[in-house]
């Protein structure tokens, strides 16, 4: 009995399983699926479920290889295909047919593509399996595309924002060139001897001008591009374009008008890489566009590239017409405004001369940067022309190094570091003004744990020191014993207000000061940095800014290189106390007056600096006959409106190489 019970129940769950396994599928479930691998844009698995009428007129590989390629070209991105399942049971038509509404939306290059379409799905029978199949058609992928029809795509391309100085002048700007260029068929019988003549006058190789004329989509025709001349070489151009098969076209171009005066700062645009496309291709960039490679132009990149414009469309397979699909217009590069002062920015050039060096320029009441120079430099235009293998290998081999920024990088500041140690001394009253030092001879050594190491100063005065004497004298040893009685560990404390250790808050990109490798944890380590020396090192730039308290009742100025309408900020407030500014202030103008300060040579009829000279020994051992780095900070004080930072490497004569070419700055600028 038992048994009979078990069979019985056995026969009916048969039945149960038999009776859903011959349920017919339902289409909702079978769209759904559809628009699953749809979303996933996996064509493969979307051809796999047409209909056998669809898969007759249409290949898999084909298919799936169009669709694959259009929907990357255009961007495809977030691609949604809303469909609400019926509530109720569907019911094939007279046909066997069920029809679904959907509604579409996707991101492209272009900017969104919505649509609402509808499909139709059929129950098909195969090996006594039923289900259902997509009817596919191109306008469920796309809305009114027919069979036949492309997807096309075309760019518009945006204006690079230009770069302009203070007064509007142009410092970046997009002009015109000369595209040099062969026709083949107008080369003449003498073909090879055309190309090595414009090959010995361009400075190219004849194989580079026979590999682009051998291009596969050159012909007899064809004007053949192989360089790009300023429009200041129309002689050049004059002569070369006198042989036979070659011409010249003006073509517009990215233009450098100060060459190599402004080259480290504003810097060039090249051709977008293999190696760049890694990082910017989602950014919209391909291979035909240009990006800044160096300067303010690869900096201010996203601001003056500009938004390219693209239209998707569809393009009749009978060339009759278009349906745009989705459009985004284009939008010019931002123009961006500098402080920088253009007639500054020569003169400083001019000034450093071709000796490896930098200088920074600013306003000392604003921080509005007025120049930023590095020497030796490049002419930029010859990046965007095309440099030969010859004028690479020139600029590379350089041994002044001129393709290094140097404003940009870190120094050790020598005595012009001392107005800082000096208000850091009487702020904790470790010195006061008339604080002397009455020491013999030229060396120093607090005892006899410094073994064989001493601090040295430049001259014995033979008289009692007092700060303004110092300064006057750029005494190292009034400045050490300031520092040993601040203390190492406050010493790093205090310079902290200065912006040293953290990141320079500039619009360009500069490398942090910084106190020490392993924090003021020696006395001579200390001492040594009290004058500028030790491990301490500065840029330039926050060497100028450090003066800005001096002339600012005691606030350090943040730098401004863009000028935004915005007002001037304090990078640090109350570095020092108005007083102690005016006093050193007081003390840097006897530098420049007296006729025993380091920097009388700078002395200026009519016009009164305040200023502080330094030499900055580069060395790794005492005994060790290392360079010397030259520098000189000076600033005007009646109606303050300029301040420079200069610093010259391997000077003959320490900072006197230095305050001429700081002076003569002075007296182009304000006289």
């Amino acid at each position: 009995m038992k048994r009979y019970i078990w069979l019985l129940i056995g026969f009916a769950l048969s039945i149960v399983l038999l009776t859903g396994c011959n349920k017919d599928p339902l289409p909702e479930e079978r769209f759904e699926a559809f628009i699953k691998d749809w979303e996933k844009q996996d064509f493969n698995k979307v051809y796999d479920q047409f209909s056998a009428d669809v898969k007759e007129t249409v290949k898999k590989d084909e298919f799936a290889e169009r669709f694959s390629k259009i929907y990357s070209d255009i961007g495809v991105d977030e691609l949604v295909v809303n469909f609400e399942k019926p509530e109720e049971e569907i019911k094939p038509n007279e046909k066997g047919e069920v029809r679904f509404s959907y509604d579409v939306s996707m991101e492209t290059v272009a900017g969104p593509i919505e649509f609402s379409e509808k499909t139709i799905l059929v129950l098909e029978e195969n090996d006594d399996e039923k289900k259902w199949a997509v009817r596919w058609k191109p306008s469920m992928f796309f809305p009114d595309m027919e069979e036949g029809d492309g997807i096309g795509l075309k760019y518009s391309y945006p204006k690079r924002g230009e770069i302009l100085d203070r007064d509007g002048v142009k410092l970046a700007e997009n002009g015109l060139v000369y595209e040099i260029g062969l026709v083949p068929q107008d080369l003449g019988e003498n073909k090879a001897a055309t190309i090595a003549t414009v090959a010995e006058l361009l400075k190219l190789t004849p194989e580079s001008i026979e590999k682009k004329l051998n291009a596969s989509w050159v012909k007899p025709d064809y004007f053949v591009p192989i360089t790009r001349l300023s429009l200041q070489e129309q002689e050049l151009v004059t002569k070369v374009t006198q042989l036979n098969g070659v011409l010249s076209k003006k073509v517009e171009s990215r233009v450098y008008p100060f060459k190599e005066a402004t080259s480290h700062l504003i810097g060039y645009i090249g051709n977008v890489t293999a190696e760049d496309l890694k990082e910017l291709k989602e950014k919209g960039y391909t291979a035909n566009d240009v990006v800044g490679k160096k300067g303010l132009e690869k900096v201010l990149e996203d601001r003056l590239k500009g938004e390219k414009g693209a239209k998707v469309f569809i393009r009749r397979a009978d060339g009759d017409g278009k349906v745009t699909l989705a459009e985004k217009k284009v939008t010019d590069g931002e123009t961006i405004t500098l402080a920088i002062d253009i007639d500054v920015q020569l003169t400083t050039y001019d000034q450093l001369g071709g000796n490896a060096g930098a200088a920074a320029a600013i306003h000392p009441l604003t921080g509005e940067t007025l120049a930023l120079v590095s020497s030796p430099s490049f002419d930029p235009n010859a990046f965007v022309l095309g440099l030969s293998a010859e004028e690479w290998n020139r600029l590379n081999e350089d041994p002044l190094k001129s393709l290094i920024n140097r404003f940009g990088a870190t120094y050790a500041p020598g005595s012009t570091f001392k107005p800082v140690t000096a208000g850091i001394a009487l702020e904790h009253q470790v010195i006061t003004p008339e604080t002397t030092i009455d020491i013999k001879g030229k060396q120093w050594q607090k005892d006899s744990s410094w073994g064989g190491y001493s601090i040295t100063r430049v001259s014995d005065p033979g008289k009692p020191v007092n700060l303004r004497d110092a300064f006057v004298y750029s005494d190292n040893i009034y400045f050490a014993q300031a520092a040993l009685g601040i203390g190492g560990e406050q010493f790093e404390v205090e310079l902290k207000k200065y912006g040293f250790g953290e990141p320079f808050p500039f619009e360009y990109p500069i490398y942090e000061s910084k106190v020490s490798n392993k924090g003021l944890n020696t006395e001579i380590l200390t001492a040594d940095t009290g004058y500028g020396q030790g491990q301490l090192e500065m840029s330039p730039v926050h060497l100028a800014i450090s003066y800005t308290p001096l002339l600012n009742s005691g606030n350090l100025l943040k730098p401004k290189l863009i000028l935004d309408g915005s007002e001037k900020e304090t990078w640090k407030e109350n570095v020092i106390t108005p007083e102690t500014a005016k006093l050193i202030l007081n003390d840097l103008i006897q530098v420049v007056e007296d006729p025993k300060g380091t920097a009388n040579d700078a002395k200026i009829e009519g016009i009164r600096l305040a200023g502080k000279t330094g030499t900055a020994e580069l060395k790794t051992s005492k005994d060790e006959d290392g360079k010397e780095n030259g520098l000189f900070v000076a600033v005007n004080t009646d109606n303050p409106s300029l301040l420079v930072a200069m610093l010259i490497e391997d000077v003959k004569k320490g900072s006197h190489d230095v305050t001429p070419k700081v002076k003569a700055i002075f007296e182009s600028v304000l006289k």
